[in-house]
């Protein structure tokens, strides 16, 4: 006996099955980047062989080589024919998570500044909750791209008093502005505090980081504390940093 099957039912099978098939992959992807990450596999050790994975992960060596790419493809790992899946190195972190300067933390650092400093009012509605004194005064806002080398990581805005107003006529020494805060009005930052979410890329900042819209990114909103009595920095950070994990340093 034979059965006929309704062409629009066999579309929605085969794409099931691709959306299955492409989920698994990036599930083993993530776990294998994770055990990487962790220290599970030292740079220059080999990951299990594709038919170990295989076996381990109950799944086809297409499955396991599409996420072996992925991880050649993010720099985990470099494949030798012959030899097998090179762990490149342990982990690539940045220090992103501190209160310490972005060029303090992350080696080969690079600052590029997309909006001057300038004058103007709080949002209606700021990510902090504002001192009276604080609303009063208005702020000083600037953009700053943050870049390690040459790969774009993050898109910063922010928020300083408006009584500090060198930043309206000086140029930030060294391109720092912790340097140039301290420089200027001995004012340092101690702790902060601060919240992360991970969102959808919004357009303008997509088109920023040069990344697609709607990709899921890292955002974190900050709120320093400085040395000077009631006096706070803050910060807005989109970060595209799913190539590096994020921690804390010092």
């Amino acid at each position: 006996m034979f059965y006929t099957i309704n062409l629009s039912i066999q579309v929605k099978i085969i794409n099931i099955v691709v959306q299955m098939k492409k989920h698994q992959y990036q599930t083993i992807y993530e776990a294998l980047k994770t055990q990487i990450q962790a220290g599970k596999f030292q740079e220059g050790q080999l990951l299990p062989s594709e038919n170990e994975l295989c076996s381990q992960f109950q799944t086809t060596r297409m499955t396991i080589r599409q996420a072996l790419s992925e991880l050649v493809n993010e720099g985990y790992i470099i494949r030798k024919h012959g030899k097998g899946s090179i762990v490149k190195t342990q982990i690539r972190r940045l220090g992103l998570l501190t209160f310490k300067g972005f060029s303090e933390v992350v080696e080969g650092a690079k600052t590029i500044l997309i909006q001057e400093p300038k004058q103007g009012n709080w949002a209606n509605s700021f990510f902090f909750e504002l001192t009276e004194k604080e609303q009063k005064l208005g702020c000083i806002m600037l953009k700053r791209l943050r870049l390690k080398e040459s790969e774009l990581l993050m898109l910063e805005h922010t928020f300083i008093p408006a009584n500090f107003s060198k930043l309206l006529t000086e140029q930030l020494i060294e391109g720092s502005l912790f340097r140039s805060l301290k420089s200027w009005y001995d004012l340092e930052m101690i702790s902060l505090e601060q919240s992360i979410r991970a969102i959808e890329t919004p357009a303008d900042i997509a088109k920023t980081l040069q990344i697609k819209k709607g990709k899921p990114i890292i955002y974190i909103e900050r709120k320093y504390i400085t040395n000077k009595d009631n006096v706070f920095i803050y910060s807005a950070l989109y970060c595209h940093t799913d190539k590096y994990a994020l921690f804390s340093e010092g």
